[in-house]
């Protein structure tokens, strides 16, 4: 997943035309400028992304050549928010960043309707008041102090609370 991240980036970095605008005949002095103007170090650092570039596989090449096609497709705004949060990630710490790609993957791999399911959860917090948006994330805290075991009998619990509900 990293490894993606990083080929986008150096996409992203190198792929300064529009969508629909081919390379202009300046480009490649363009380009040699802006490199010239990075510190050694960043120049160090791109080459090095630039070499794990060119080791993937054409297949993978092709795939994010289609994601940066997409990304310029975007409007302006969206295409500057997305590269906002770019930014934010790569400022991370190095362990942080490893996480968050291990959650994106974990969920990447979880069933739509699952998804579907977190993202309504999630919405459901973001819209709500700020004192039942508190209520929630303490129990977001209680939650990820449980064990296994004190989680599904908390599961257990509430499902009988909730039938008792509907059964009155």
């Amino acid at each position: 997943m990293r490894r993606i991240f990083i080929a986008l980036a150096l996409c992203l970095f190198f792929a300064r035309p529009a969508a629909g605008q081919g390379e202009s005949p300046a480009a490649p002095a363009e380009a040699r400028s802006r490199y010239e103007e990075l510190s050694p170090a960043e120049q160090e650092a791109l080459r090095q992304r630039y070499e794990k570039w060119k080791a993937l596989p054409e297949g993978e090449k092709a795939r994010l050549r289609q994601e940066l096609d997409k990304l310029r497709a975007l409007p302006p705004e969206r295409r500057e928010r997305i590269e906002e949060n770019w930014r934010a990630f790569r400022a991370l710490p190095e362990r942080d960043q490893k996480e968050l790609l291990e959650r994106f993957a974990r969920w990447r791999e979880m069933p739509s309707e699952r998804r579907a399911q977190m993202r309504a959860i999630f919405n459901e917090i973001l819209n709500a008041s700020p004192r039942e948006r508190e209520r929630y994330l303490e129990n977001l805290r209680t939650w990820r102090t449980m064990s296994p075991s004190e989680r599904e009998e908390a599961r257990q619990k509430w499902r009988r609370e909730r039938r008792n509900q509907f059964v009155r």
